[in-house]
């Protein structure tokens, strides 16, 4: 089976939204997640979201950004059915290369501290685990 991975369009909304939904992605559908957020975020310059397709279907995604001096990895997921063969690692490394494009030299993820088939990809990538950071938010809204 052929797997192509592009750059998500609007017209993949609702089948990214059923991935996030199926891979237990915490979703804020009135917010960040609407179709108007992730439409106004494409229109950034700093906004790298990857989808992959097989068969007509979105199988995974991974949202990328950058500020300025280092770049993130989010929204990293595989449809369960397609999980195992490498698609993770590939999603997260291309991530990286357009990041590389743009002149970032480090990357992050934030994984939460139950999500253990996440923690252990970034780790089998190279990626090092800071457990003396705590991480804070303010939001204006809850559904952000």
């Amino acid at each position: 089976m052929e797997v192509t991975i592009r750059r998500f369009r609007i017209e993949d909304y609702d089948r990214v939204i059923e991935l996030w939904q199926a891979c237990g992605l915490p979703l804020k559908p009135k917010g960040r997640d609407s179709r108007e957020e992730i439409s106004r975020q494409l229109r950034r310059p700093e906004i790298i979201f990857l989808v992959a397709e097989a068969e007509g279907r979105v199988i995974g995604t991974v949202l990328a950004s950058y500020d300025g001096r280092k770049g993130w990895i989010n929204r990293l997921a595989v449809d369960p059915s397609f999980r195992g063969r490498g698609l993770a690692q590939k999603l997260v490394r291309l991530a990286e290369q357009e990041l590389e494009k743009e002149g970032l030299r480090m990357f992050a993820a934030l994984i939460e501290a139950d999500n253990l088939p996440s923690i252990k990809l970034f780790q089998k990538l190279g990626y090092v685990h800071h457990p003396e950071i705590k991480y804070f938010t303010r939001k204006l809204s809850p559904d952000i």
